[in-house]
């Protein structure tokens, strides 16, 4: 059953394209819902998920031809109300929505003004941090003087665009012209926000910046920690979500960022417990000893064989604690899945290895038994 789920045809149907037109109709009586809907249709089965919000926008600039000043005010009346103003995270809105984005930057990049804010109204239905990127490299003057005031915007999924929309890795994302530093005067403002929803996009900015300048998030992180203008409990998660890609990677200014010291005198064992069977598991256990109440953070590294014979190392967590009395015993089962889609298990030579605290400790070869 779960390998016929289908994220396209659950977010763009033919149930959610009647909706869409529905909502021009009510603002308009006059509006053909049945010929948007039957030109919809007539070839959104046959495409991708972001080729269909693509599609959904063309048809809709069919339906209402003209140019932002025109158009604005047809889309404006027929939003329905905004997200809910009291929840505060979780809220992503409905991906129908996401063509009124794509509307906006075809009809819109000549009118940046307008189309921001078309832009902030359409946000508080449904996350506009695609349809932003374009004006972004267009108009980005003006794009940040209005991000300056959105930082303040009593929505929390205006303010929230401002980070998700700058990222560097945005997924999905068009590419932007920015240097990594210039939306961190934004991120200065919105670090403090109490919004989860807000903070954890401020966090994936920081670990998007990571692959490229380390340095520059760590610097950032201490420099909120000493203005405290975020609870120190809600900084210390989004330092540990920022710095993920970092730990990963063992990073050792991360490490000490987080509590952990690379260089700590931590002696470490492992063992694979049985033959590892594609379609069953690796069951190892590790033994660490070290200074009573040492904190360490433990990872595994899993160095898969491939075809050709490329060997693909996977970092997989492990285990957050100290050592109490100085030593710790930490038992896995890792699946080992044999009708993965995306990642294909071969038989053969592997290798296991431990890292605490950012550093490889130990390791040890098993055979993969098909």
């Amino acid at each position: 059953m779960a390998q016929n789920f289908s994220l396209k045809d659950q977010l763009f149907n033919a149930e959610k394209v009647s909706y869409l037109a529905g909502l021009f109709a009510e603002a308009d009586p006059h509006f053909d819902t049945g010929a948007l809907e039957a030109r919809i249709m007539s070839r959104l089965l046959e495409l991708e998920l972001k080729e269909r919000m693509a599609w959904i926008a063309e048809c809709l600039q069919e339906a209402v031809p003209g140019n932002l000043p025109t158009v604005a005010p047809v889309i404006l009346d027929a939003l329905p109300p905004p997200l809910d103003p009291g929840k505060s995270d979780d809220d992503f809105g409905d991906f129908i929505y996401a063509p009124l984005g794509d509307w906006v930057c075809a009809i819109g990049l000549d009118h940046p003004e307008l189309s921001l804010d078309v832009l902030e109204e359409l946000t508080q239905r449904f996350s506009m941090e695609w349809a932003i990127r374009p004006f972004l490299n267009h108009h980005p003057e003006k794009v940040f003087e209005r991000m300056q005031i959105w930082c303040c915007h009593p929505s929390y999924h205006v303010r929230r665009l401002v980070s998700e929309g700058t990222r560097p890795r945005l997924p999905w994302g068009q590419a932007v012209g920015l240097d990594v530093s210039d939306p961190l005067p934004l991120l200065d403002q919105l670090h403090g926000d109490q919004t989860r929803y807000v903070t954890r996009s401020v966090a994936n900015h920081l670990n998007d910046i990571t692959k490229k300048d380390p340095g520059l998030v760590l610097e950032r992180l201490r420099k909120w920690e000493e203005e405290q203008q975020q609870d120190p409990e809600e900084l210390q998660w989004m330092t540990a979500h920022a710095l993920r890609g970092l730990v990963k990677s063992g990073h050792p200014g991360a490490m000490r960022a987080l509590g952990y010291d690379p260089e700590a005198d931590i002696a470490v064992e492992v063992q694979v417990n049985g033959p590892a069977r594609i379609g069953e598991a690796l069951d190892f256990e590790a033994r660490l000893k070290g200074a009573s109440g040492q904190p360490v953070l433990i990872d595994y590294i899993v160095h898969f064989q491939r075809p050709g014979g490329k060997v693909s190392p996977k970092v997989h967590k492990l285990k957050q604690t100290s050592l109490e009395e100085g030593q710790l015993v930490v038992t896995k089962r890792h699946k080992l899945k044999g009708n993965a889609t995306t990642f294909k298990l071969v038989p053969g030579p592997h290798r296991l290895e431990v890292q605490v605290n950012g550093r490889v400790r130990t390791g040890v070869d098993f055979e993969l038994l098909g």
